[in-house]
């Protein structure tokens, strides 16, 4: 069953914690300050553009609205999946603080894979695949801590990719609202 797989892999994970006091602190520290690395490494590419400064703007504006959107899709879903934490549960041992909100789906999993799939569907692979790689450690992350079922974290880089691919058919480069938008600073 899925289910048993989930609670498994997530255990699974979340055992090696303990093992290691330094990996536990990397662990614990990317947990927290994932999200707020990505989200300065994207806004200060504003000044820093490279030779494409409008397309590279417009990605920046679409990176933002996705990493929105994504956040705005989880609080719906919040609504109607009441997902217990994994370490109310029994399934893992807490390493950080308690979290107020239910597990489905993750909100770090979401912003990060919502930045990411933002640069790779907008052509700049580089950028994307340093962005994947920074959301792949902030999901293990958030298992390895045991705050976060593997389903929690997959669904959230599910709703971050969804979230950028609407955004990806919705805002357009070069329209007059783009134009203005980029054009700022």
């Amino acid at each position: 069953m899925l289910s048993d797989l989930d609670v498994a892999v997530t255990h699974g994970i979340n055992s090696w914690a303990g093992q290691a006091p330094l990996i536990e602190q990397l662990m614990a520290w990317t947990s927290a300050i994932a999200v707020p690395l990505v989200v300065a490494a994207v806004a200060l590419q504003w000044w820093w553009c490279g030779d494409d400064k409008p397309h590279t703007r417009h990605v920046l504006v679409a990176t933002g609205f996705s990493f929105l959107l994504g956040l705005a899709f989880n609080q719906v879903l919040l609504l109607f999946i009441h997902r217990i934490r994994p370490y109310d549960v029994g399934v893992t041992h807490l390493l950080i603080e308690r979290s107020a909100d239910f597990s489905f789906p993750s909100d770090h999993a979401t912003a990060t894979f919502a930045v990411a799939a933002a640069f790779l569907i907008h052509g700049m692979p580089r950028r994307g695949s340093l962005f994947i790689a920074a959301a792949m450690l902030m999901m293990f992350s958030r298992v390895y801590v045991g705050t976060h079922y593997v389903s929690d974290v997959l669904g959230g880089a599910l709703t971050g990719v969804a979230a950028a691919g609407l955004v990806r058919s919705t805002y357009l480069e070069g329209t007059r609202v783009d134009r203005f938008v980029t054009g700022i600073l």
